[in-house]
C-alpha cells in the first residue's frame, strides 16, 4: 500500500472544530468593521507579480525571498498573493472606485501564501482579516482603524499591547535612510551578517533584527520619529490624541518598522506575549504614494491586516454555539426511505435544522446518535402516513402521520 498523502509543510488543515472557532473571529469582524460603515470585498487567489514588485517593493524580504511565483502557460508570470492591500488597491483603480464618494472602506477576509520558515503562528499558508480606507488623508482615519482591530481583538478576549509610530513622507525618510546608511556603515563590524546585507536596500530593517550586537547597535541609531518634518509631527500627535480621548493604551515605538515599503506617517501593531517569539498579532499604516506607484493619481490610503491563525491562538476558548439539530429522521423500515428524505427536506424549507439517518443503523443506534447530536426531536418515520415523534428531552413520543410531524414542532417552538 501506498504512504498516506500528507499536507505540504507549512500547511494546514481546517477541520470542523477549527471552522467553529474561525467562524467566530469571522462573525465578530463582519460585525465590528460593518457597523463602522466597511463593505467587505475579495481579490484573486493570484496576481501579476508586477503587483507586488511595484507595491510592497522589489527590496523587501517577501519580494526577494517569500514569494511563491510561477509562469502560467501564456508566458505571464504570476504570484500567489503574499499580502492583501496592493490587491485591493490594484481593485479600486480598476474597478473605479475613485469615482464613489471618498473615502471607500472595504474589509477582507482572505488566505494568503509565503515561502518562510513554519514554526508557531508562523505558516507558509495563512489567513488574514484586513480593513482599508482609501481616499482620505485624515488623522481620524488612521484612529478610527486602530480603534476597530482593537475591538476586534477585545471581542476576541485577546489581550494585546498596542505600539505606534510615524514613518513620516518619503521626502523625510529618504533623508533618514542616508543619515541611517552613514550609521550602520560606520558600525558594519559589529552588525550582522544579514543586516549588512540590508544596509543599501532596505536599512531601516535593521531594527528588526534579533542579533543581540544588531540590536546593541540600534539602541544608539538616530530615530526617524526625531525627525519628522512639522505637518508630520501634527499628523501623528492628533492620532496619539484621537486615540488617548477613546481610552486606548498604547506606546510610542520610534523603532518600529514593517516589512512592506509603502507605508507612510503612521505605523501601528498590537502584539500579544501568548504568541511567543511571533508575537504581532496585527497592524499596519498610512500608505498614501502606494496607489499613485499602481499607476492611479494621487490618494491617500490606511489600514490594516490581522493573522487569523494568530488571534486563535492568543484568543485561547472562544465561545463556539453548539450545533443546532431540531429534528433527527430516523428510518424504520426500508420502504419508508422516500418518505424520510423528502420529511428531511420540508423541515428544512420550514426553517428547521433537521438531519437524515444515512447509515441505515438498527432504530436503536439511530436514537443514541440523535442523542448524541443534541437533537431536540426524532421523527420515526415508517411510511408516508405512519410517523412517531419523539421528544427527546421529556421522552414523551406521539403517532402522528408524516405530513403532520412539521406543524407538531413549529407549534411547540412558537409556544416555547
Amino acid at each position: 500500500m501506498s504512504p498516506a498523502i500528507q499536507a505540504p509543510r507549512g500547511t494546514f488543515d481546517v477541520l470542523p472544530e477549527d471552522a467553529a472557532r474561525r467562524d467566530v473571529v469571522e462573525s465578530n469582524a463582519r460585525r465590528i468593521l460593518t457597523a463602522a460603515g466597511y463593505r467587505r470585498i475579495e481579490t484573486p487567489a493570484f496576481e501579476a507579480t508586477e503587483l507586488f514588485a511595484r507595491g510592497v517593493g522589489e527590496a523587501t524580504d517577501i519580494v526577494q525571498k517569500e514569494m511563491y511565483t510561477f509562469t502560467d502557460p501564456g508566458g505571464r508570470s504570476l504570484t500567489l498573493r503574499p499580502e492583501g492591500t496592493a490587491p485591493v488597491c490594484r481593485a479600486y483603480l480598476e474597478h473605479g472606485m475613485h469615482k464613489l464618494p471618498q473615502p471607500v472602506k472595504l474589509w477582507y477576509l482572505s488566505s494568503f501564501f509565503r515561502a518562510e520558515a513554519p514554526q508557531r503562528g508562523r505558516y507558509r499558508q495563512f489567513w488574514q482579516i484586513g480593513a482599508e480606507v482609501i481616499g482620505s488623508a485624515r488623522p481620524e482615519t488612521d484612529a478610527e482603524l486602530i480603534v476597530l482591530l482593537h475591538e476586534l481583538l477585545e471581542s476576541l478576549s485577546i489581550r494585546a499591547t498596542l505600539a505606534i509610530s510615524s514613518l513620516g513622507t518619503p521626502a523625510t525618510r529618504a533623508h533618514y535612510r542616508e543619515e541611517l546608511k552613514d550609521y550602520l556603515l560606520a558600525h558594519r563590524d559589529e552588525l550582522s551578517e544579514e543586516a549588512r546585507g540590508r544596509i543599501e536596500l532596505n536599512p531601516m530593517r535593521a531594527f528588526d533584527s534579533v542579533d543581540p550586537a544588531t540590536r546593541a547597535v540600534m539602541e544608539r541609531a538616530p530615530k526617524l520619529l526625531d525627525r519628522l518634518a512639522p505637518e508630520d509631527a501634527e499628523h501623528f500627535a492628533e492620532v496619539r490624541r484621537l486615540l488617548d480621548h477613546a481610552g486606548l493604551a498604547y506606546r510610542v515605538q520610534p523603532t518600529l518598522v514593517r516589512g512592506l515599503d509603502y507605508y507612510t506617517h503612521t505605523l501601528f501593531e498590537f502584539s500579544s506575549d501568548a504568541l511567543g517569539a511571533q508575537s504581532g498579532l496585527g497592524g499596519g499604516g498610512r500608505y498614501d504614494g502606494l496607489l499613485e506607484q499602481l499607476g492611479g493619481p494621487p490618494t491617500p490610503a490606511c489600514g490594516w491586516a490581522a493573522g487569523v491563525e494568530r488571534m486563535l491562538l492568543a484568543g485561547g476558548e472562544l465561545p463556539i454555539a453548539p450545533l443546532l439539530v431540531d429534528l433527527y429522521v430516523a428510518i424504520a423500515a426500508d420502504d419508508a426511505v422516500a418518505a424520510a428524505f423528502q420529511l428531511a427536506r420540508d423541515a428544512r424549507r420550514a426553517g428547521l435544522s433537521a438531519q437524515l439517518e444515512l447509515s441505515r443503523r438498527t432504530l436503536r443506534r439511530q436514537l443514541a446518535h440523535a442523542d448524541r447530536l443534541g437533537a431536540r426531536y426524532v421523527a420515526i418515520v415508517a411510511g408516508e402516513e405512519r410517523s412517531s415523534l419523539k421528544e427527546m428531552d421529556g421522552g414523551e413520543q406521539q403517532e402522528l402521520t408524516t405530513a403532520e410531524v412539521i406543524p407538531a414542532i413549529l407549534r411547540a417552538r412558537a409556544l416555547a
